[in-house]
């Protein structure tokens, strides 16, 4: 799958809710597993593969996360976090973020599930849940920056 980039319009759409849950859904998640890994990314979501799809994916170490028709509540304390984006490369930004997230979606066979997360994971959720909702990091970057702040962590944090 080809990563869609920034100004694409289906970045800029709020995604419609997947209805099916089968293995045609499966086998979209599985690519854009395989997609997102050799882009070297953390997450993507649907409309990075150029698809009106409700669904973002998350790999903050080894563990996939999957994230179907989710809603996303922040608790209050933020923190300023850098980041990156595959659909705007060579584009980093820093912007706040809340430390801690509640998350409420469906997994692969349509069950809904209910996420409580901090730190890493609880960054990429809301970059991507900005994704689904058609909203770019750069639109509430505090600061743009051509090259990110710190090159080692780059690497952890390019992939939203």
């Amino acid at each position: 799958m080809d990563i869609v980039h920034d100004p694409d319009e289906i970045l800029r759409k709020k995604l419609s809710p997947v209805t099916k849950f089968n293995a045609s859904l499966r086998k979209i998640v599985d690519e854009m597993k395989k997609s997102m890994i050799a882009h070297e990314g953390v997450g993507l979501s649907a409309n990075q593969v150029g698809l009106d799809m409700s669904l973002f994916i998350a790999r903050p170490k080894e563990k996939f996360y999957v994230f179907v028709n989710p809603h996303v509540e922040l608790f209050e304390e933020t923190d300023l976090k850098e980041e990156g984006c595959l659909s705007i490369p060579g584009t980093w930004g820093i912007t706040r973020r809340a430390k801690k997230v509640r998350i409420t979606y469906q997994n692969l066979e349509g069950k809904k599930r209910i996420l409580s997360t901090e730190g890493f994971l609880a960054h990429i959720i809301q970059h991507e849940y900005d994704h689904i909702n058609g909203t770019l990091f750069t639109d509430n970057a505090l600061e743009l920056l051509d090259v990110p702040v710190n090159q080692e962590e780059s690497n952890e944090k390019n992939a939203n």
